[in-house]
């Protein structure tokens, strides 16, 4: 089965990089690269949150026509894995058979994000490195940071055009929603996604903050195959 794996704000399908590694051997993972990053850094950055959303379902739109698979979003991807559901399904495409949803709360929360595009350079750092997201390093060094700090605010921005609407119809296939026990972004504790689901909804907490899926891989593939594979 294939895993689409969709990054997060200022993320590139690197992120995704070992993945394969600690797949079951009946998963194969294929990393997204959106645009503004990676080998599509010279195709510009998205407008808005539906341009996001357009453009990725154009890169998966011929590649899931008639086989199983599954999508993973962390935290902007998400959001993102959310919303391509429902571009597939209007396109009358072949929906997903699973889709996780991780380090994000649920798209109904409004106005409840950690960092904002609006913030001065150094409070948008300051709280980026405590997401744990970036190295300390990357503030001391002009260059990296003159390429890097657009990138995510942008993506921040976009993420901030996003308006959630609800649906007549649920999610129709099954979720599972993972989450770090220390991520600040979800200060109000409002982390389900229940609610938006018509399937099965299974969830998971695992050690570590916002980006606990750097140190938890192994971990998460685990759940990944245990939810494909287990009836």
């Amino acid at each position: 089965m294939r895993l689409f794996c969709l990054p997060y704000a200022g993320g590139s399908k690197q992120a995704y990089s070992s993945w394969q590694g600690y797949a079951h051997k009946n998963i194969e993972v294929e990393a997204l690269e959106i645009k503004g990053r990676g080998e599509r850094f010279c195709e510009g950055v998205y407008h808005d949150f539906s341009e996001a959303v357009d453009d990725i379902y154009a890169l998966i739109k011929d590649k899931i026509q008639k086989e199983d698979y599954a999508i993973y979003g962390h935290s902007m991807g998400a959001v993102l894995a959310y919303e391509l559901y429902y571009k597939i399904a209007v396109e009358k495409g072949n929906v997903p058979r699973h889709i996780f949803f991780s380090g994000r709360y649920s798209p109904i929360v409004q106005d409840n994000m950690y960092v904002s595009s609006k913030m001065p350079d150094d409070e948008f750092i300051r709280r980026l490195l405590a997401l744990g997201g970036v190295p300390d390093t990357l503030p001391q060094s002009k260059e990296l940071m003159e390429f890097y700090l657009p990138i995510i605010k942008n993506d921040i921005r976009v993420l901030e055009t996003y308006d959630f609407k609800e649906r007549d119809e649920k999610i129709q296939c099954d979720i599972t929603v993972i989450n770090g026990t220390k991520d600040r972004t979800d200060s109000n504790g409002k982390i389900s996604w229940r609610d938006l689901c018509g399937g099965k909804c299974s969830s998971y907490y695992l050690d570590g903050n916002h980006f606990f899926i750097n140190n938890s891989v192994d971990k998460i593939l685990k759940i990944i195959e245990e939810e494909l594979f287990t009836e």
